[in-house]
């Protein structure tokens, strides 16, 4: 059997991750492997009966670049493209099921804006199984062709795509009045940068922004739910009731409270499914998914209040994928992914915000009195890049030494260490009763895997 020639313009890691393919723009998105993966992917598209795919993107200056490839390669092999400009990743999943298309996104979320991205999306508004990402892979190594003429796509745009997500994001809570909020939000000059304001203003919030000026290189640069430095000085000294910083794509967001302390997907999760509980109308959460990196703080309160709770593997992909098979609607991760199923189809900043807001209401959106019971484990969270990740998992002598170091926790504590899912480096993460503990144990296995390896 004869193996068919990767061709020399595909870049070394040319396969699917843990959330779409995701890396340099002069190396792996380069625009030649963008055309042959959009004939690719529309080749696929075909074979399952779908002639139409909505392309959105963030506010990456090669932003352009990667759609006239994409277009051109799903246009290629007869693909319909509807191009809907800068839009956050959960809306491209919003208009991808109300018009009944299959979506895509080219985005690197948090990462530099010299690195790009693309993720899909059916026309349900949900990511694809790794059965889809793998027919797509196939085909890629097959040799291109163009269908015959009368057959070829056509391209069109969406031209209020905005204002459709915006209805629905608002749609989410169609009673809330959010008049007397005082909120500092960071779209980190992404692609929330229009929407975001304006759906906080048409709730009757007043509303300070930040880094919502992008110009196609400043996508996270100081700024955003990975950079929560300035927000939460703007927090402080507007007198704020909360700060919202999201992420370059928008589908994750981190919480700032009126004195500045930053708050994560564990405390989102907490806030949500304690203040429901308080509010006898709202349907109950029968469980909440959380990952390897949730805190095992959130994990005995879900047990203490008879919820149901399950640990996946890094990534909102995996989280939804199990929200899914049991009918759970709420899940997340510590990074500020939170998937509401009972709104959304995907992780959506916006939407997880609304609700918060909307739980917070009542008790004048302090959200440190919602979580005065909630006292998290520390944790330290390491990340270094090494040559080989997967090999220094199954090195015999570093995991000897995790299990000494999780002996010495006993159950008060974890660790864990993995890949990053998106960019080259092993995270070393240790939960621990102090945070000195953690500190201490997290650099003591990371410098012995420095070591090791």
């Amino acid at each position: 059997m004869s193996l068919k020639k990767i061709p020399e313009y595909f870049p070394l890691d040319w396969r699917f991750g843990t959330d779409g393919i995701r890396g340099p723009v002069e190396s792996k998105m380069n625009p030649l492997f963008m055309v042959k993966l959009g004939w690719a992917a529309g080749k696929i598209l075909q074979e399952k009966g779908i002639e139409g795919i909505l392309i959105g993107k963030d506010t990456r200056i090669s932003g352009y670049m990667i759609e006239s490839a994409l277009e051109s390669g799903f246009i290629s092999a007869g693909v319909n493209v509807t191009l809907v400009g800068p839009m956050p990743t959960p809306g491209v999943a919003y208009l991808a099921k109300s018009t009944n298309q299959a979506g895509l996104v080219i985005s690197a979320s948090h990462n530099r804006f010299s690195d790009n991205g693309i993720k899909f999306f059916t026309e349900k508004g949900f990511k694809p199984d790794y059965q889809f990402e793998k027919e797509i892979e196939d085909v890629l190594l097959d040799k291109s062709t163009v269908v015959d003429s009368l057959e070829l796509g056509k391209a069109k745009r969406l031209e209020d795509a905005q204002s459709r997500y915006i209805e629905f994001c608002l749609s989410a809570s169609p009673n809330l009045d959010l008049s007397g909020l005082n909120l500092v939000i960071d779209c980190a000059n992404g692609a929330n940068y229009a929407i975001a304001p304006k759906v906080f203003g048409e709730l009757g919030c007043k509303v300070t922004e930040m880094s919502t000026s992008p110009d196609g290189i400043n996508i996270n640069a100081d700024c955003g739910s990975t950079n929560p430095e300035k927000i939460q000085q703007a927090v402080i000294s507007n007198e704020a009731d909360l700060g919202i910083s999201f992420d370059g794509d928008g589908d994750r967001l981190v919480i700032v409270d009126k004195k500045g302390i930053i708050l994560d997907g564990d405390d989102l999760l907490y806030t949500l499914v304690s203040r429901n509980s308080i509010k006898q109308e709202n349907k109950s959460y029968e469980g909440v998914v959380g990952t390897l990196m949730t805190n095992k703080s959130l994990e005995d309160f879900l047990e203490n209040k008879g919820i149901g709770f399950l640990r996946t593997d890094v990534g909102d992909k995996y989280v939804l994928r199990a929200l899914r098979e049991r009918s759970w609607i709420l899940g997340g991760e510590p990074s500020g992914h939170i998937i509401c199923l009972d709104k959304t189809t995907t992780g959506d900043a916006l939407i997880a915000s609304i609700k918060l807001l909307e739980s917070l209401k009542d008790i004048d959106f302090d959200i440190s009195k919602a979580l005065e019971n909630f006292t998290k484990l520390p944790q330290q969270l390491i990340s270094f890049e090494v040559n080989d990740p997967y090999k220094i998992l199954m090195n015999s002598e570093i995991r000897s030494e995790i299990s000494k170091l999780e002996k010495k926790l006993g159950n008060k504590g974890r660790v864990l260490i993995r890949p990053s899912g998106t960019e080259e480096l092993l995270r070393v993460m240790v939960e621990a009763s102090t945070k000195e503990l953690a500190d201490d144990l997290a650099k003591e296995l990371s410098e012995f895997i420095r070591k090791a390896a």
